[in-house]
């Protein structure tokens, strides 16, 4: 495969168009991966990263008495949903546009990250006793939050450019949204629904490659002022929420230190806070890793 960026090949109208680089993909995936690693290595295997994680759950029956039943069925539908969703786009898209290819491969995509979420789940062990009260029994990644996340990039990929900004917006904060629906039920940890996002990301950037070389014709950017779905408004939104949900679980997380035993909530909100830094964080990457490599293609 060539990655140079100065590689060319004949477009629609025998207009010459210029390759898409690999390497920001691959990049992208590794350090996708690398995020998997390292949310395992923290929250299961170290001490510190088993309290944060097990007091978010633990805590999380505050919120379970509040709004529990809301986020219920938010889980309830979201597997119906997700499929629905994701299929209808797809093939709306697909029948509308003929992107036969990038449908298939946002559909392999999808696939592929479900089923490598629950081979990582049944092959982790059991999580080691570090003095921690905790169940022992693996739950990472997040069944719940992979369907969701999976289902808005498979959305994600398949829309033309233009429409992308706004979908990765709208498609991380379903999955965002899922993810903590799953904390406040006390079906996962956070380091399980982050885990989630990483194993999608690792799929979405290997996929889009794929789709932006097989779809030329349509992978064309026409400028972030020429349709509203391709504002800059939409990735600078997602960043400053990442950032806003960093900073805020951070001075959260100082002020608990040193007096867990007083925390009510303060785990849950950290919880919830890297839910939202690490969604929206991903979010923000997806967008750049698709339209950087477009606008200066086109």
């Amino acid at each position: 495969m060539n990655t140079h960026a100065a590689s060319h090949r004949s477009g629609p109208s025998g207009r010459v168009v210029a390759r898409i680089s690999a390497w920001p993909f691959l990049v992208a995936a590794l350090i996708s991966l690398a995020g998997l690693v390292l949310s395992y290595r923290f929250f299961v295997e170290t001490a510190t990263g088993q309290f944060i994680d097990e007091s978010a759950l633990v805590e999380a029956v505050v919120a379970r008495q509040r709004i529990g039943t809301q986020t219920a069925q938010v889980l309830d539908y979201l597997p119906a949903t997700s499929v629905v969703l994701a299929t209808l786009v797809v093939l709306f898209v697909t029948l509308a546009r003929r992107r036969w290819k990038a449908a298939g491969i946002a559909i392999a995509a999808m696939v592929a990250a479900n089923l490598s979420t629950q081979l990582i789940k049944a092959l982790l062990p059991d999580r080691p006793e570090l003095g921690v009260n905790t169940l022992a029994l693996n739950s990472l990644p997040s069944g719940h939050s992979t369907l969701a996340a999976s289902a808005a990039a498979a959305v994600f990929l398949v829309v033309s450019p233009r429409w992308r900004p706004a979908a990765a917006f709208v498609g991380g904060s379903y999955a965002i949204v899922a993810g903590m629906s799953t904390l406040i039920n006390q079906w996962h940890r956070p380091a399980d629904v982050v885990a989630a996002f990483f194993v999608v990301a690792f799929w979405t950037a290997l996929a889009a490659h794929v789709v932006m070389r097989s779809g030329s014709r349509w992978n064309v950017w026409l400028g972030s002022s020429e349709h509203w779905a391709s504002r800059r408004s939409w990735t600078a939104l997602a960043a400053l929420l990442a950032v806003l949900a960093l900073a805020s679980g951070a001075l959260i997380y100082s002020s608990v230190m040193g007096a867990e035993d007083t925390s009510t909530t303060s785990f849950f909100l950290v919880g919830v806070c890297l839910i939202i830094a690490v969604g929206y964080g991903l979010t923000v990457a997806s967008t750049l890793l698709v339209t950087l490599p477009v606008r200066r293609r086109s």
